[in-house]
């Protein structure tokens, strides 16, 4: 099945039919897509409406350069922040860290929207895209704080997903521009990279996002591709049970499987339950390429987000003005 992006902070006529199709099984909003609160909940509100069956509508809404909402909406510090604090003092980061993931959810769930792409699990080991986008770069660090922020995701019926799996931080490559190889061993990754997103299913967390990152001592091809990553280790090895998302197949990194059916083909084959194609201008042709492929949409239907208050709860809850100010400034991180 596609999430699928869209241009826009208003429907189109296309999009409405590309919501029609049997494969999209929901939408992922970016800046692009963000006006207002009250807008952003009228877009989803017009995602479900547009759609035969419930739709997903989801964003990454991290904190720091990677927050999607950004005016009505807290300045979010980037996860890196944390680690300063938690050296001082462990069990106090730990909470924040539950604080910030209850926040970032609340304020998503009250405009309407299922699911934010969190938390970041990956090292924090100087990979480009990732930099203090990480907790930090202690696999046991990150464990904790993983278990942390899917506790306050879920304390506000919003599902978790960890990404990106099997670990892109210590890599060098962005692999929104570049192709990303880490030539790591498999006993050395489970000591190190994999050790968070075992805490994370351990947690409950309900998905996983794969990495575009090939680990040749591993398997020959990106993980997403992999059926040894994905059903062999991750799903037999690791026992998760959730749903596997692939990243973006508009990403550079996603071009070593070919066109956009070969991408597609590829995420599906090895046991991703989601294709994302962010860029509208892949989903025409993304649309042609699942035709005759059997897909269960349903599987999203437990990712669906539950028990919103809707902005006026929210604002009246005591909780959130005290998170806000509770939280480290996005600029000290």
């Amino acid at each position: 099945m596609l999430v699928i992006g869209v241009a826009g902070t208003e429907l189109t006529a296309q999009e409405r039919d590309w919501l029609q199709h049997d494969a999209v099984a929901g939408v992922i909003l970016f800046r692009r897509n963000f006006a207002s609160r009250d807008q952003v909940a009228e877009l989803s509100a017009a995602i479900r409406a547009a759609a035969p069956r419930p739709q997903l509508v989801c964003v990454d809404q991290e904190g720091g350069r990677v927050q999607r909402f950004r005016d009505g909406y807290s300045e979010l510090p980037p996860l890196q922040g944390f680690d300063a604090i938690y050296r001082r003092d462990p069990a106090a980061a730990l909470a924040l860290a539950e604080e910030h993931a209850w926040l970032m959810a609340s304020e998503i769930r009250a405009s309407g929207v299922d699911l934010s792409f969190a938390p970041v699990v990956d090292l924090a080991r100087g990979n480009r895209a990732i930099a203090d986008r990480a907790f930090s770069d202690d696999p046991q660090v990150v464990a904790a704080f993983t278990r942390a922020y899917v506790r306050g995701m879920h304390s506000v019926g919003m599902a978790a997903t960890l990404k990106h799996f099997p670990g892109h931080g210590t890599v060098l490559e962005d692999t929104h521009f570049d192709d990303a190889v880490d030539p790591r061993p498999l006993d050395v990754l489970r000591a190190e990279d994999l050790v968070p997103f075992a805490a994370g299913i351990e947690a409950g967390a309900d998905a996983v996002m794969m990495a575009h990152v090939a680990y040749p001592q591993v398997a020959p091809e990106p993980a997403g591709y992999s059926r040894r990553w994905i059903e062999e280790i991750l799903r037999t090895e690791m026992g998760f049970r959730g749903v596997v998302f692939s990243d973006d197949i508009g990403m550079a990194a996603a071009f070593s499987a070919g066109g956009v059916k070969s991408r597609i083909d590829a995420h599906l084959d090895a046991g991703c339950d989601v294709v994302l194609v962010c860029h509208p201008e892949l989903v025409a042709e993304s649309l042609r390429a699942v035709e005759g492929r059997r897909l269960n949409t349903a599987a999203l239907t437990g990712l669906i987000g539950r028990g919103a208050l809707g902005w006026d709860g929210l604002l009246a809850d005591a909780r959130y003005g005290g998170a806000q100010s509770r939280l480290p400034p996005s600029s000290a991180a």
